[in-house]
């Protein structure tokens, strides 16, 4: 089984068993970064995402330039390298973003105007889009597909706050799921049986930059609401690296093939090096200063059985060092995460599903860090 990544701008493979990366290189001008966004059926064609130069920045606050930055959308070949642009008849924005992959045929996409956001399903030529939220409902992302195919569960940040909900894949038979003004529920994830969702909380009043979460479960009607940690045990909001190359995103809870679920958990105490500022306008989307001399802790990997609320340590904790983006193989023998030490790039990590034999896999591009790694 291989290993897709990303680093410094740049899409990559790498196999566990030799661990020489292969960085796809694209000869496409005034695209800056490339990141994987799903695998087709066949496991040999990639959907793609690559961004031109960002519009926001000092001066130019993320929420009213980020979305005039142009995106685009590629299939790839990885036997061949064969790259073509999809969704482009008509372009449905100039900031269009691929969510799900629905089939091999048609997907969801996030498109964003000065007016808001909106999810279409539309087929991967761009035709036939149909809007499956509206205006005005909020922005809706982080969606999931159940297992049968028929069910999407997202999130969506409302007038109401953050809340998860599923419907068809064309918006159709909505269901809320979780909803509640002092919580920010973030993250949907089928379990392999569809029987379950799991989820995180945010208590964000008091944690403006969401560092912190609890793992949630309910069933897909809303019912059986469950929370299996307490205390924001949770690290949702990753941030890393060191002072001139910060990195960060949100850091999900995963279900393993068996129907535990796997979440990168803090340390008692723990705070990260890098520390939100909610005084000041966010220009970046990331507004947090480097000041490794207050970090504490760290945070490891665990594994939770759903039926008995309990759980185990996968990874060990240990000062300054900060373990996420946990998964486990399809065939469920093999742990992958990332492990970034206080005020240093990540690396990616593989070990035995029960996080015995760890050893790093890669440092990623020149050796500056990796992230987001998933199985092919």
């Amino acid at each position: 089984m291989r290993i897709l990544f990303t680093s410094q701008g740049h899409t990559a493979l790498v196999d566990p068993d030799a661990p020489v990366p292969r960085y796809l290189a694209f000869d496409f001008p005034a695209q800056e970064t490339w990141q994987p966004a799903a695998v087709f059926s066949d496991g040999r064609r990639l959907l793609l995402l690559s961004m031109e130069a960002r519009r926001d920045g000092p001066g130019k606050p993320f929420a009213e330039y980020y979305h005039h930055t142009p995106t685009h959308i590629w299939i790839c070949d990885l036997e061949d390298d064969a790259l073509s642009e999809v969704v482009i008849a008509p372009r449905l924005a100039a900031f269009q973003t691929p969510q799900l992959l629905l089939d091999d045929a048609r997907m969801l996409v996030q498109v964003v105007r000065d007016e808001g956001g909106q999810i279409y399903n539309v087929s991967l030529d761009g035709t036939d889009a149909r809007p499956i939220t509206q205006l005005g409902e909020g922005l809706p992302y982080g969606f999931d597909l159940s297992p049968d195919g028929t069910r999407l569960a997202y999130h969506l940040a409302s007038p109401q706050g953050y809340q998860i909900w599923t419907s068809d894949p064309f918006g159709q038979q909505r269901q809320l799921v979780a909803g509640h003004d002092d919580w920010l529920f973030f993250g949907p994830k089928w379990s392999p049986d569809g029987a379950w969702l799991a989820y995180q909380g945010c208590l964000y009043k008091g944690d403006p930059g969401h560092d912190w979460a609890d793992l949630w479960i309910a069933r897909p009607d809303g019912s059986q609401q469950r929370r299996l940690t307490s205390d924001q045990a949770l690290w949702f909001a990753a941030s890393y690296g060191p002072r001139e190359r910060h990195g960060g995103g949100s850091n999900m809870p995963v279900w393993t093939p068996d129907g535990a679920l796997i979440a990168s958990c803090r340390t008692p105490g723990a705070r990260v090096p890098w520390a939100y500022q909610p005084q000041r306008p966010d220009v970046d989307h990331f507004n947090r200063d480097f000041v490794p001399e207050q970090a504490r802790g760290g945070a490891q990997i665990r594994r939770f059985d759903i039926d008995s609320g309990t759980s185990e340590a996968l990874t060990e904790a240990a000062e300054g060092i900060w373990d996420f983006r946990q998964s486990a193989s399809p065939d469920g023998k093999q742990l992958l995460f990332c492990r970034a030490p206080t005020g240093a790039a990540p690396t990616i990590w593989v070990a035995g599903a029960e996080g015995e034999q760890a050893r790093p896999l890669t440092q990623g591009w020149r050796e500056l860090g990796a992230d987001h790694p998933r199985w092919l």
